[in-house]
């Protein structure tokens, strides 16, 4: 309920009393539902001043470098937790107990693989498509496996797809990868975790042996864990924005898949392994940090800042630790990619130019060098992060449809022609 309200006065008219509502934490909200009965509508593009929805699940203080996920901060989920027990405490708003977290990890391994059918939609691709459009279509094709059962009224219902989609997008991602390097796919198996499952899948030779490195497994949970959920973003605006249609949920997270592919959202990683090899030696770092420093010069160095987040990313932090861990794990400091990339972290941290902008390293920069180090292609990058993204996704759509909902309809500043009389073509 609101506890204030602000006026608003327009052309010396009556004023205009809008609600505030007050945020549990963080800033207030002005309810201007009352200036569409009045023939207003508010401006605002990007939505960077709207707030389109109340949530309880994720909450960002970017002038602060805050992360919280049901209150909780990002560094103590990061140092104590993992990705299986953050999903389940996006979906339920509560920690698990230790029974119900077993529950929910046999769960998600029950549901790892994909019906037999699913298999027969890659057989559609060429071997050089897109990893990411493979992830919208196949993703989306679940719906017509699931779709006699779809009823979003329904709380198990709800529950099952969550589990569903959080179990098997892994398993469609390593099917992906290996469907572009003609490789036979590898089922999941349930004696393994969820991060070691997924390098089992990826990177397991058909009908023998793989190891899992322990060490990469960690960093997996770990990229999976910090990607997990962004609050009101692009990619999980559309979730809801799809979801608020009563659209099946598989397809909303299709929509999300769809906009997480662009460089300017999901891309970021992607973009700084493209920005090292523009750079192409650590010799010719200097002269491209004096492009960056050129405001006229359209050369950005990638992986640095973040439009949020206005002080040190605080996944960067966790981030780096275990981008080092991977490094020494598998010693790579020789390859020049990654001795750039260092080189490239040392400069932000410590040239002023970098430092008074608060330019600092962010979770997208050392994700990427994680990846390039563990051999993981480039365009194979924000379908790892679709992964991480999931759970998100899902819990926004299901915190959305367990409550009354409207469906999205933005409004727009018209600036067209005026009304005008059609004008046959033999007189034109």
């Amino acid at each position: 309920m609101a506890e204030r309200s602000a006026s608003l006065t327009i052309n010396a008219e009556a004023p205009i009393e809008l609600p505030v509502y007050p945020a549990s934490v963080g800033p207030a909200v002005l309810d201007v539902g009352a200036l569409t009965r009045q023939g207003y509508f508010t401006y605002d593009p990007g939505f960077v001043s709207t707030a389109s929805c109340d949530s309880a699940i994720t909450y960002i203080d970017g002038d602060e470098g805050i992360l919280l996920h049901r209150g909780y901060p990002i560094e103590q989920l990061a140092e104590q937790s993992g990705h299986l027990e953050l999903c389940y405490l996006l979906l339920h708003d509560r920690l698990p107990r230790p029974a119900e977290l077993r529950d929910f990890v046999d769960s998600i391994k029950r549901h790892a693989a994909v019906d037999e059918q699913a298999l027969n939609f890659y057989t559609g691709f060429r071997r050089d498509a897109h990893p990411m459009s493979i992830m919208c279509a196949v993703t989306a094709g679940l719906a017509a496996l699931y779709h006699d059962a779809f009823d979003a009224d329904d709380e198990g219902y709800r529950v099952d797809t969550a589990h569903r989609l959080i179990a098997k997008m892994p398993t469609l991602a390593a099917m992906t990868y290996r469907h572009s390097r003609g490789e036979p796919f590898v089922p999941p198996r349930e004696d393994l975790d969820y991060a070691e499952n997924f390098l089992h899948m990826m990177f397991a030779p058909a009908g023998g042996d793989y190891e899992v490195n322990p060490v990469l497994a960690r960093a997996f949970d770990r990229i999976f864990l910090l990607h997990a959920d962004h609050e009101q973003n692009a990619s999980t605006s559309t979730v809801r924005m799809a979801g608020s249609t009563g659209a099946n949920p598989f397809a909303c997270i299709a929509a999300g898949i769809a906009a997480l592919w662009g460089p300017a959202h999901g891309g970021a990683n992607e973009a700084v392994l493209n920005m090292l090899a523009e750079i192409g030696s650590p010799d010719n770092i200097p002269k491209y940090i004096k492009r960056a420093k050129d405001r006229d010069d359209p050369f950005r160095v990638m992986g640095f800042g973040h439009r949020v987040y206005k002080n040190y990313d605080p996944r960067a932090k966790v981030m780096q630790d275990t981008c080092r861990e991977v490094l020494a794990e598998l010693g790579v400091d020789h390859d020049p990619t990654l001795q750039m990339a260092q080189e490239l972290e040392r400069i932000a941290l410590e040239d002023e130019f970098f430092v008074e902008r608060r330019l600092y390293p962010n979770v997208d920069f050392y994700s990427g060098i994680i990846l390039k180090a563990i051999g993981i292609p480039v365009e194979m990058f924000t379908v790892i992060f679709v992964t991480g993204r999931t759970p998100g996704w899902i819990a926004h759509w299901k915190e959305m449809v367990s409550a009354p909902y409207k469906i999205g309809r933005p409004r727009q500043l018209y600036t067209g022609e005026d009304r005008r009389d059609y004008v046959p073509i033999d007189r034109r």
